[in-house]
């Protein structure tokens, strides 16, 4: 006996154990897939494409969302620029500061320069005064023996014997010392050889032209001077 289709099942039916042809024929028509046209893809297929785009080359899940098309690649890359250049950045701050502080430094050299400058001008002219103080009674004492010789010729020579002692005194005292006396052994380094001459011994001096003077290790003025060779 057969059911018109669309016929319900009863409940002896269903007691009976009786199958439903027609139900069973239904269900198996909606479980019929459309087979697949060429070309086209199954939805098992969209279903691999879609767990590919979501996991990386390496079997981990890619977080590439708001970059289609960047691989995990291409996001290093990214990454490793912008690392390069927060560091530019970085390095722009930092030779701004550099810049700064040379503009600063510069300026406080020039401050510097110019105490300086303004220092030493100051030590020079103190020092050309103080000389100059100690040499004015040298020109009153030249002053009186130019005025005694001019009466007595005799007085002269003692005036000027003892100007010169006075002069030497005061180049004393400003740190001065004679470099050249007659008899002394000849030395390049504060001497100065204008003439050799025959004598007993080298290098004696044995004349001195005109006298030198040294500052401590320091030559002020060579000697001039007569040297003497055995020949």
């Amino acid at each position: 006996m057969f059911r018109k289709r669309g016929t319900p099942v009863t409940d002896n039916d269903m007691k009976n154990g009786k199958p439903n042809p027609e139900a069973e024929a239904e269900t198996t028509e909606n479980l019929k897939f459309t087979p697949a046209r060429e070309g086209e893809q199954t939805i098992d297929a969209d279903s691999d494409i879609m767990d590919a785009e979501l996991l990386g080359e390496d079997g981990e899940d890619g977080d590439f969302s708001g970059f289609p098309g960047m691989d995990e690649g291409m996001m290093a890359q990214v990454q490793e620029m912008m690392g390069k250049l927060e560091r530019v950045d970085e390095l722009e701050k930092e030779n701004a500061d550099l810049r700064f502080r040379l503009g600063r430094l510069a300026a406080d050299f020039d401050g510097y320069r110019n105490r300086t400058g303004q220092d030493l001008d100051a030590a020079e002219d103190k020092g050309i005064s103080k000389a100059a103080e100690q040499l004015m009674p040298v020109y009153d004492d030249l002053e009186r023996a130019v005025t005694m010789g001019s009466e007595d010729p005799a007085k002269l020579i003692p005036g000027v014997k003892a100007v010169q002692s006075k002069v030497l005194a005061i180049f004393s005292k400003l740190g001065l010392e004679q470099t050249a006396q007659e008899g002394e052994h000849f030395d390049p380094q504060w001497h100065e050889a204008l003439q050799v001459v025959p004598g007993d011994e080298d290098d004696k001096i044995v004349q001195v032209f005109q006298a030198g003077f040294r500052m401590g290790d320091r030559l002020v003025r060579p000697a001039r001077v007569v040297v003497s060779r055995k020949g």
